[in-house]
């Protein structure tokens, strides 16, 4: 109780103590950080700032009217180097391009922990967050983008996260860079509501654990979500479309949910590589070129409720046994071919992604012109009557006949646009 007593007298003298200076057109933004008292508010009056800015004590530095911080074309435009910093309604630029020196819009160091980001234009940066070693730092609203004449290996990340704790990364725009967001060795963050765009990766995710992907927009990127080396994971309600390789890639990854989200119009709807214990429900896999690109002994996973629609193949599958997907529940295939005798919703015959003409024309791919002949059409029915011709597929013992999402047409068409 005391101590709680002595936290709140501290909290309400350093609130009693703390000043709103303003700082105008022409004015040293630096000197006036250097003249601060920690805890201070910098209310930055629209304008251009030029320099290189250390903020080494605890502020927030609170834009007026959208003012400018340019570095200059070298260095950081901003550096952070001490914990309880708040930049906010800032637009920060023209930071220098070297990616050894990892030159950055906001370069928050190591040991700067609790850092807030938010309404800020990052624009012309390299990196435009690079945050190292900082817990707790929220990152909020933000529209971020990059060197974008610059080849994609030239340019910076849009935020590189890496290892941290208690990240939340929300609401931002970010696009034209080269990852929209680098994720290493980060847990217990949350990835909530961005616009991941126009970039390599909309995120490059790795070693990092028990985090939450929801509600985040990934598209016209080279990959959407790509999640590597990673375990106790959540990734709900995203939508990943039109990205001219993968929507989303789950590689070596286990323990995580992946459910209700929609991925649609990409060259791989799923690239699945390396996965167990894994739960894969209630998403929507639409007009995707591959709509699961399964690999690796991918294995000992729940996919359960999934809607796959008008993909142009359904599941790229090699594997040496059969793998069972929809045992308990079922998902729903668009080309399915049985029937429903007693109307429960399920078919009666199982489900079966792949067969000998599919493998044939995944290394041959000119048989694709001969599909609807009888030749190849005999060739499929002797190998469903053969088992010695038979190869091991994705099996759905209880293919549903109904998608759960009625509104599934409303996402094709969303490919990446082709010049």
């Amino acid at each position: 109780m005391r101590k709680t007593l002595f936290l709140l007298l501290a909290a309400v003298l350093a609130s009693a103590q703390a000043a709103t200076l303003r700082v105008k057109p022409g004015a040293s933004l630096q000197q006036a950080i250097h003249a601060a008292q920690p805890g201070d508010v910098l209310e930055i009056e629209r304008g251009l700032y030029t320099g290189n800015f250390v903020v080494d004590k605890p502020l927030t530095l609170r834009g007026i009217g959208r003012p400018t911080l340019s570095g200059a074309l070298h260095g950081d435009t901003v550096r952070v180097t001490a914990p309880d910093v708040t930049i906010e309604g800032l637009i920060v630029r023209d930071s220098g391009d070297s990616l050894k020196e990892q030159n950055a819009g906001i370069y928050i160091r190591p040991g700067a922990h609790r850092a807030v980001v938010r309404h800020c234009d990052l624009t012309y940066n390299l990196f435009g967050l690079w945050i190292e070693k900082a817990n707790d730092v929220l990152i909020e609203g933000n529209v971020i983008t990059g060197k974008r004449e610059y080849n994609s290996s030239q340019r910076g990340n849009g935020v590189q996260l890496y290892n941290t704790t208690g990240a939340r990364i929300i609401g931002n725009n970010i696009g034209f860079v080269r990852d929209a967001l680098y994720v290493d060795v980060s847990h217990q963050a949350i990835f909530k509501g961005n616009k991941l765009h126009h970039s390599r990766y909309g995120t490059h995710y790795m070693n990092s654990y028990h985090n939450l992907w929801e509600d985040n927009d990934s598209y016209y990127n080279r990959g959407g979500l790509a999640l590597m080396e990673v375990r106790d994971q959540v990734v709900r309600n995203n939508r990943a479309w039109g990205n001219s390789d993968h929507g989303i890639m789950l590689r070596t990854l286990q323990d995580s949910v992946i459910e209700n989200n929609v991925v649609a119009g990409n060259a791989r709807g799923f690239f699945i590589y390396d996965v167990e214990y894994a739960t894969l429900r209630n998403n929507l896999v639409v007009d995707n070129q591959v709509g699961v690109h399964l690999a690796a002994g991918s294995t000992r996973n729940e996919v359960e409720g999934n809607d796959f629609i008008a993909n142009r193949e359904q599941v790229r599958y090699v594997g040496a046994r059969d793998e069972v997907w929809g045992a308990q529940s079922g998902n729903h295939w668009s080309n399915y071919l049985g029937w429903d005798r007693d109307g429960n919703g399920i078919g009666d015959v199982r489900y079966e992604a792949n067969d000998l003409v599919d493998r044939l024309t995944w290394r041959y791919p000119g048989i694709k012109l001969l599909l609807a002949s009888p030749a190849v059409q005999a060739l499929r029915l002797v190998g469903q009557q053969f088992p010695l011709l038979r190869v091991p597929s994705v099996v759905d013992p209880k293919p549903r006949m109904q998608p759960n999402h009625k509104q599934w047409s409303e996402w094709r068409d969303k490919h990446f646009p082709r010049q």
